[in-house]
């Protein structure tokens, strides 16, 4: 739980106290990394037992996460998505002044890529799906089935993803359902990680800085 803790408060910082960008990215990078190596090294396992699929589940997802707004220009201007509560689309992480810097580009496409993946796989599937079963979840095996862990992760997860929540609730589904099917933590941070990479790319090639949260 420390990571994904850390993470959210790395994003309260950014929201209410912003850091200088490069400072913001450096510390970010580093102290993610720092307490996923000191408080979460005894848990990680990167083992995966469907690589191949988890990499086509990834780009898919990926592929669900941009369809309703290369489909329907206009689609995320309902007030289902842009409110008071949601936020507002056209908001980014990555600051304008940085969107040309290919120091600030690498650290958020590397923190994209390598650390939301683990911290939030961690958080979402390997904690609190099973700790919804049980409160005591190592008595709980990775991937235990239960429609109210499942559902309730999924919705939460959605929850995160701000104004993009209805695809947020369909990659927390897919996540979820590849986890009871696997039951293997490394093959969703692969899916996850995959999809990160490939959003990130298309950010960086399309300019939709929307799309990094």
């Amino acid at each position: 739980m420390l990571p994904f803790a850390i993470f959210v408060v790395f994003l309260a910082i950014q929201n209410y106290a912003p850091l200088p960008g490069h400072v913001d990215l450096i510390l970010r990078t580093v102290g993610l990394t720092a307490v996923l190596a000191i408080a979460s090294r005894g848990v990680l396992s990167f083992h995966t037992v469907r690589p191949l699929a988890s990499i086509v589940l990834g780009v898919a997802v990926f592929a669900v996460w941009i369809a309703p707004d290369v489909s329907f220009p206009h689609y995320r201007e309902h007030w289902l998505f842009q409110n008071g509560v949601l936020g507002n689309v056209s908001s980014s992480s990555l600051p304008e002044d940085l969107r040309h810097d290919t120091l600030a580009l690498v650290l958020r496409f590397l923190r994209a890529v390598a650390l939301v993946p683990v911290i939030e796989e961690l958080f979402w599937r390997g904690w609190l799906m099973r700790w919804l079963i049980n409160p005591d979840f190592e008595a709980v095996r990775l991937g235990a089935w239960a429609k109210g862990s499942f559902w309730i992760t999924a919705f939460l997860f959605a929850s995160e993803h701000g104004p993009f929540w209805d695809v947020g609730l369909m990659a927390g589904v897919l996540y979820n359902w590849w986890m009871i099917n696997t039951k293997s933590l490394g093959d969703c941070i692969l899916a996850h990680a995959v999809t990160n990479a490939c959003l990130s790319a298309y950010v960086i090639a399309t300019g939709q800085w929307q799309y990094w949260l």
